[in-house]
């Protein structure tokens, strides 16, 4: 009797490796209300569109301790931005809901960005993260967020211009 051998390429259950998956499904973007970041949601709406995935768009309230010394109400402040982009999304999947079919969903964070975008992606297990290119000029001497994901090395990472 031939002894039946598993071939290397086979599911390993130990490491979660999964066979016969047909590219993403889910799509992780992250937006913060600038104009690089709507262009890397439109991209990774379309790539999730293509793809059938899910596209969870990302926003992460920044937090700032000191803002309570100063009489500053960030929190509210991050909140409101954080419900114009879920209503400014919402508009446009709405415009497009005939002609398009994209599951999405639209999550909060609060935190450093690098940190709510890397721990939101292991939690969804995001198969791809798009991201726009930094508009902040100091960015080019300390690292930008896209570039910490990207030196992450733990999910494929797209920095859109």
């Amino acid at each position: 009797m031939a002894q039946e051998k598993t071939p290397k390429w086979s599911a390993d259950t130990k490491s979660g490796f999964e066979l016969g998956t047909d590219g993403p499904r889910v799509i992780l973007a992250g937006v913060d209300g600038t104009e690089a970041s709507w262009r890397a949601a439109a991209y990774a709406g379309g790539l999730a569109r293509r793809q059938h995935a899910l596209l969870a768009i990302v926003y992460v309230q920044p937090l700032m301790p000191m803002s309570g010394v100063y009489g500053a109400d960030v929190q509210g402040v991050t909140a409101e931005v954080a419900d114009d982009i879920a209503r400014t999304i919402a508009e446009h999947a709405e415009k497009v809901k005939d002609v398009y079919t994209t599951r999405w969903k639209f999550l909060t964070r609060r935190g450093d960005a690098y940190s709510g975008l890397a721990e939101t992606a292991d939690e969804l297990k995001a198969d791809a993260v798009i991201v726009g290119a930094s508009e902040k000029a100091g960015h080019r001497l300390i690292g930008s967020v896209a570039v910490r994901l990207v030196k992450a090395g733990r999910w494929p990472v797209t920095v859109v211009p």
